[in-house]
């Protein structure tokens, strides 16, 4: 029983914590990590995965239940060398008192485990644990075991356009300052994804100054406004926990593709009469998901 306790143990520490730097060292090599955290960290993600193989190989080298030794036999913390003697000689005392009743009589089994736990110091409801404690241990070790293990036998995914419509609070988040404004303003816009378009968007005070600009942009569809619909990317800064939506208005004169389809779009930015900034699409062209569908 106590070793099955300790595998378990093993397998909820560096067990599962193994798995784990195996998938992300995979996803690497495969260049699909880029589905789950920004590219520019990867160095960072493939270092700590192969230190997390590292100690799971240096762990093999120590004994099932190592951990939950806590050394009952050493002397007390601050005891000096006149401690160390007391318990060795009243150590010595104790076993052959033991070898004396041994000689005598049979011992009761319940007298004999009752000495042997005084011995260490310790009553044997220490050692028990409560069974609501046991059982929630289980649930979470078998939850996060499935969790790890579905890891491995699931293809990567990118998230869903259901969950950037989720994740839309009604307010445009920002993925750039001043300085993204002062680009698009100055006509330097070549390199501008959604991301940007949209902090554009979202902070122009002159609107009309972008009327006119080309651009073409891909991301997927979300629904719109007044019969446009909007063209949207999930940008991501660490990785996909933080993903956020940043989404365009774009007015077609044909019929929206459906959601969550993936397009390019080729069109101007105009400037509304009420002031607000759109994308005049001139052509839509629907497209497989990209490679790498989120913009950073």
């Amino acid at each position: 029983m106590r070793k099955t306790e300790w595998v378990a143990t093993r397998w909820l520490g560096v067990g599962l914590a193994a798995v784990l730097a195996v998938v992300t060292i995979s996803l690497a090599v495969t260049g699909r990590l880029g589905l789950y955290i920004n590219p520019d960290s990867t160095w960072f993600a493939v270092s700590m995965a192969m230190v997390v193989l590292v100690g799971t190989v240096a762990s093999f080298a120590l004994p099932l239940g190592a951990e939950a030794d806590h050394g009952h036999d050493h002397a007390p913390a601050g005891a000096g060398p006149a401690h160390a003697g007391e318990r060795a000689a009243a150590t010595e005392s104790e076993i052959s008192t033991l070898i004396l009743r041994h000689r005598d009589a049979q011992p009761d089994p319940e007298t004999t485990r009752g000495d042997r736990h005084g011995a260490h110091g310790h009553d044997d409801h220490v050692h028990r644990s409560h069974p609501l404690a046991v059982a929630a241990t289980a649930v979470g070790g078998i939850a996060a075991s499935g969790v790890v293990v579905l890891t491995l036998v699931l293809p990567p995914a990118s998230l869903s356009a259901e969950l950037a419509m989720s994740r839309d609070v009604g307010a445009t988040p920002l993925f750039g300052g001043a300085d993204t404004v002062q680009l698009a303003s100055t006509g330097d816009t070549a390199s501008f994804g959604v991301g940007e378009w949209a902090t554009v968007f979202a902070t122009a005070t002159n609107p009309e100054t972008f009327d006119g600009e080309p651009v073409e942009l891909t991301g997927f569809v979300t629904p719109g406004e007044d019969g446009a619909f909007d063209l949207t990317r999930l940008v991501i800064t660490h990785c996909v926990i933080d993903a956020q939506p940043a989404s365009l208005p774009v007015v077609v004169g044909e019929s929206s593709p459906d959601t969550g389809q993936w397009v390019t779009i080729t069109g101007t930015v105009r400037s509304s009469s009420d002031g607000r900034l759109v994308v005049d699409a001139a052509a839509v062209e629907e497209i497989p998901e990209p490679e790498d569908p989120y913009e950073y």
